[in-house]
């Protein structure tokens, strides 16, 4: 790996929007080589967010849920905010019962993304969940989320299925399949 680039240096910046859910800021940078650019990201809430890979014997454990993104129900792993004072870790538990109604004894941290980093400034940790045992938490959804059992050894029909698009879930997918050493 090439040596570390020196970071622009921040000359403003300024929140230029904001609503419910999200803040719009605008950064004027300068770059080394003296280029200046202005720059609008979505500032994150600094807390992160989890998504958590529930393995269940020979099962993937997955999560029908509608998405007014892309106004569709999306087939996807059990993810959200961490919650103020929460760790990741109890907050990929939280997320767990919440939306598929298990806990595990066992989660393994793989890995941080970033999601388009060049406008979001969030991070969501990603763990795979083993060991599982049924525990349900009231959720915040507004209406319950349909848990899809999937074999673990179709993994890659997965991949074709047109409702399992989101980009992070597919990226968490082949980090716990490496992790279960599945693809070797």
């Amino acid at each position: 790996m090439n040596k570390r680039q020196q970071k622009p240096d921040i000359l403003h910046r300024e929140i230029v929007a904001k609503s419910r859910l999200f803040q719009i800021e605008q950064v004027h940078l300068r770059f080394a080589n003296q280029q200046e650019r202005v720059y609008e990201r979505m500032k994150g809430n600094n807390r992160g967010a989890v998504m958590v890979v529930p393995v269940h014997g020979a099962h993937l454990l997955l999560g029908s849920e509608y998405a007014a993104g892309t106004d569709n129900y999306e087939l996807g792993f059990p993810k959200g905010l961490i919650d103020p004072g929460e760790t990741a870790l109890e907050a990929a538990n939280r997320e767990l019962q919440e939306e598929i109604g298990f806990a595990s004894r066992k989660l393994t941290h793989l890995k941080e993304l970033s999601l388009a980093p060049g406008y979001f400034a969030s991070k969501m940790q990603i763990f795979l969940a083993e060991d599982l045992f049924e525990s349900q938490l009231e959720g915040d959804e507004p209406e319950p989320i349909q848990m899809v059992q999937w074999e673990l050894s179709r993994w890659q029909e997965l991949l074709v299925e047109p409702d399992f698009s989101e980009s992070r879930s597919v990226s968490a997918l082949f980090l716990a399949i490496k992790q279960l050493k599945l693809n070797e």
